[in-house]
């Protein structure tokens, strides 16, 4: 007789505004900015329950993660492969001042990263690899409980992209991830197989 499936609940979290304001980071480890932390603790609330926080080691990331697993109690997990894409020679620079610089190579971008690699930046096809080597270890490791997983746009988008069965090309284009949005996640694991569903996106 089958067995009811156990079920995972992995809220997605992006961090707030860092310093600095609105630019191409990456890797670019800026730490939130007042706003972002205002926006990050709205975010949250008191009747949230998780079992464990899980998070990028960017000090965008990092720092807000730190200060809930503190207050709650909880355990934090960091995992490198939740870091942003590198964004290459664009890394520092607003949408105003590459589109002065490259064109419309910005916009060709958004239509489909993967064809319009920026320069010197990670491939896109590489940053999916690695974003979801680390979202199916934590999916298998936490199966059966409640996280917070305190991570980037980017890695937000592979993530949904993944479990909307929407093409890595539109990954970008068809997924707006603001400051602080949160995305719930829910796997659903049996003997044989698991199924992932998007309970709630912003």
């Amino acid at each position: 007789m089958a067995m009811d499936p156990i079920t995972t609940w992995l809220d997605l979290m992006r961090h707030g505004e860092p310093e600095g304001g609105p630019k191409f980071r990456g890797s670019q480890d800026d730490p939130l900015s007042d706003t972002g932390w205002q926006q990050m603790r709205a975010a949250v609330a008191a009747d949230d329950h998780w079992d464990v926080v899980l998070a990028s080691p960017m000090l965008r990331c990092i720092r807000f993660a730190e200060e809930v697993a503190q207050q709650r109690g909880l355990p934090l997990q960091v995992e490198p492969r939740l870091r942003e894409i590198g964004f290459g020679d664009w890394e520092g620079l607003t949408s105003e001042q590459i589109l002065a610089r490259d064109g419309d190579r910005l916009s060709r971008f958004w239509d489909n990263p993967v064809a319009n690699t920026p320069p010197g930046a990670e491939a896109l096809e590489a940053f999916q690899q690695r974003v979801l080597a680390g979202w199916q270890h934590w999916r298998t490791e936490l199966v059966g409980q409640r996280a917070l997983v305190v991570c980037h746009g980017g890695v937000i988008r592979m993530i949904l992209a993944d479990v909307l069965g929407i093409p890595l090309a539109r990954s970008f284009a068809g997924l707006a991830v603001p400051y602080a949005c949160r995305s719930q996640v829910r796997v659903d694991h049996t003997d044989t197989s698991c199924y992932q569903s998007l309970l709630r996106h912003g």
